[in-house]
């Protein structure tokens, strides 16, 4: 039974308790841009503040910082419409950047093509959610921008056949600060998002409502609890598990938060949930899974693919792997299942951790789709 006046949970609660300010997505901004442009092009006007649905169902008005109609021969041919994006109280390199979307009339049933501009990176390595040669504007927001293209053509008798160019004021200097040339993401940045939300944090406060989380689970009775990287992993973990919205921890990069706070505070089942290349940081010993503080370690991963039968030229292939990825692509291929590897290994660290408390743990790895790619099944100390 819960407790009497137990807060909410999940990834509102957590964000409440924070007492941090969200903020916006690079897709969310593209989105906004991409409407009031094509808006302008329908009708010769601009909404401003322009409002998109979010792929939750929220609503979320924009202002405009920009925009540019341009006409040929007293038609309109071309509109820009610009976004500057607030990221919040996260610390994000892209706070701040001008976002811009140029709308243009495509070709009869091409529906939308995506153009990188200025500013925006190109992909040029395998291993990523698009193809080599692809604007690096991700699967989420680009399927956001299609249905604001269409949301916008039924409203003013389009027909939704647009190229779309995203760029960004900069943005070829801040993604030197990203992963992004690593990554082979080249001339630019990537345009992200999976709820186009940014849920900031601060490592103590964050933190803090982690804990906070564990805390109304334990007073709600709940026997079962997953610990999630983000809102794909978190939705994977509900379609698995049929768990509540207060039985889940936001945990972000922070795993070892998650686990000590168990470790003294425990919760009978612990499921971990999250992307493979965060979950091959734990199954390696680290408890602070952000970029800038651990790193894909594919040495590691190629150990792995040779305890689960590769041979040493598939080993030496995901050695050198672009992403996470791509190494669990090419071992999926070969039948050795790197997925199961990483999550049995991360499982093996979380117990380490727990150090004997009374708290199963299972994992699920899964890839930027959200497809399960590894399972480890529940593990008891």
């Amino acid at each position: 039974m819960a407790a009497a006046g137990a807060e909410a949970g999940g990834r509102a609660g957590q964000l409440k308790s924070s007492g941090l300010r969200h903020g916006w997505t690079t897709g969310a901004c593209a989105t906004a841009a991409t409407k009031a442009a094509y808006t302008a092009l329908l009708t010769g006007e601009f909404p401003d503040p322009v409002t998109i649905t979010l792929p939750k169902g929220q609503q979320a008005a924009f202002a405009l910082a920009a925009e540019q109609l341009t006409t040929e021969s007293g038609v309109p041919a071309g509109a820009m419409a610009g976004v500057v994006k607030d990221a919040g109280d996260d610390p994000d390199v892209t706070h701040g950047a001008l976002i811009r979307a140029t709308v243009r009339p495509g070709g009869p049933g091409t529906g939308v093509v995506f153009r990188a501009g200025t500013g925006v990176g190109t992909v040029t390595k395998a291993g990523l959610p698009l193809a080599v040669g692809e604007p690096a504007i991700n699967p989420v927001p680009r399927q956001m921008i299609r249905d604001a293209v269409a949301e916008a053509a039924a409203a003013h008798g389009g027909s939704g056949d647009v190229v779309v160019e995203i760029s960004v004021d900069h943005g070829e200097e801040i993604a030197r600060s990203t992963w992004n040339p690593r990554l082979g993401i080249l001339g630019g940045l990537s345009i992200l998002g999976t709820t186009g939300i940014v849920v900031p944090y601060s490592c103590s406060a964050w933190i803090d409502s982690i804990r906070r989380g564990v805390d109304v689970a334990r007073a709600a009775g709940r026997t079962h609890v997953a610990g999630c990287t983000g809102s794909t992993s978190e939705k994977v973990a509900v379609a698995v598990h049929g768990l509540p919205e207060d039985a889940l921890l936001d945990m972000g990069d922070f795993a070892g938060a998650v686990l000590k706070y168990l470790k003294r505070h425990p919760v009978p089942r612990l499921t971990i949930a999250g992307g493979f290349a965060k979950l091959s940081k734990l199954a390696h010993g680290h408890l602070d899974l952000h970029s800038a503080r651990s790193q894909v370690d594919k040495g590691y991963l190629a150990e792995l693919a040779r305890r689960g039968g590769a041979d040493e030229e598939l080993a030496a292939a995901v050695a050198v792997a672009n992403t996470g990825l791509e190494a669990v692509q090419l071992c999926r291929a070969a039948g050795v299942p790197l997925g199961d590897l990483v999550a049995e290994a991360a499982r093996a660290t979380a117990l380490g951790v727990l150090l004997g408390s009374p708290v199963a743990v299972d994992v699920i790895c899964i890839d930027r789709a959200g497809t399960v790619v590894g399972r480890a099944e529940p593990l008891g100390p």
